[in-house]
């Protein structure tokens, strides 16, 4: 099942223009315009069909299902199903909404956490600590609300998505003394949010934190920022051209990879993006579908992990979403990083 969307762009700059949005999107045809130069109408046809036939690309999406899943729901596509098994489930979804996810080496000694940043409007966000070697919670805290589309830890820092274009930060050591209390003790955040272009996703890889911005309507962009050891932020000037709908990204030092969704009845899509060439319409890449409501990915011992908020107590009971995923799923990372 295939359509295309066009894209119009100007010139040769990274192109942000809107894309037709549907909840279905899979074949993305992106076309070039230039100016028409003086000629008789039908050179001017031929030249502009040229231009077009040479500047267009289309990106493809696997649609291919079908075959044993170990998901509620459809089917979301042959690769999804060969590459992804189950994980730790996803605790507070009476109550709460899953976003984003990150990973804290050796946050006690030797052992690791993932963490879930959930969000319940109107009410203190919750950061919670699953040990991926168990499965178990190990704690939770209290942060001021947030939608938590994004939390990554460097350099002593848990970095969280704040407002819409702002990153808040919180000291780990006050997040792991609060982490091994009973209850949920709130922490507060050092110092106010960073403002960036968008932080409706965000990561790390290295000394270098990612962040985005969600577009439903077309591609957007994400900036990359140098990471100090007090947690300032210093913004790389080179945007990134990210997908339509992004929710989440993990980077690996060959590759990004893309979470997009947007609906609870429509599939999501994983994109694997080859690193090097900040136009998707010149990077190597593949994309596959991917169960409904697919949110935040991160990065532990060679696998990803992928968080979905389909399970949330705002979407499990409703018959219109297509998949209810109540646990996390992970894949070997070079089982993706292989498709690009």
């Amino acid at each position: 099942m295939r359509f295309a969307v066009t894209r119009r762009r100007a010139g040769v700059a990274l192109g942000l223009a809107a894309l037709l949005a549907t909840g279905t999107a899979v074949t993305v045809a992106v076309t070039d315009h230039r100016p028409a130069q003086a000629a008789s109408s039908s050179t001017t046809a031929t030249s502009s069909a040229a231009s077009t036939a040479s500047a267009t690309r289309a990106i493809s999406c696997d649609t291919a299902a079908g075959g044993k899943h170990f998901y509620d729901g459809p089917s979301a596509s042959k690769k999804y199903d060969a590459r992804f098994s189950i994980s730790a489930a996803i605790p507070r979804l009476s109550s709460y909404t899953p976003q984003g996810i990150g990973t804290w080496w050796n946050w006690d000694g030797s052992k690791n956490l993932l963490l879930v940043t959930m969000y319940r409007k109107g009410s203190n966000s919750v950061i919670v600590g699953i040990d991926p070697a168990t499965n178990k919670v190990v704690g939770d805290v209290a942060i001021a609300e947030t939608h938590g589309g994004g939390i990554t830890t460097v350099y002593g820092w848990a970095f969280v998505q704040g407002s819409t274009n702002g990153i808040r930060k919180y000291k780990l050591s006050t997040l792991r003394a609060a982490m091994k209390k009973a209850g949920t003790p709130y922490v507060k955040a050092t110092g106010s949010e960073r403002k960036v272009y968008g932080a409706s996703f965000l990561t790390s890889y290295g000394d270098s934190l990612f962040a985005g911005k969600f577009n439903d309507k077309g591609r957007d962009k994400m900036y990359e920022y140098k990471i100090s050891s007090n947690g300032t932020l210093t913004t790389i000037n080179k945007a990134w051209e990210i997908p339509t709908k992004t929710q989440g990204l993990l980077v690996t030092k060959s590759h990004f990879i893309y979470s997009t969704s947007y609906g609870r009845d429509k599939l999501s899509n994983l994109y694997v993006v080859r690193r090097g060439q900040p136009d998707l319409d010149k990077a190597k890449l593949s994309c596959f579908r991917a169960p409904s409501m697919s949110e935040g990915l991160t990065e532990f011992g060679g696998r990803a992990y992928l968080v979905f908020e389909s399970g949330s107590h705002l979407y499990s009971s409703d018959p219109k979403t297509k998949n209810v995923i109540k646990s996390l799923h992970k894949a070997s990372i070079s089982s993706l990083t292989s498709l690009a």
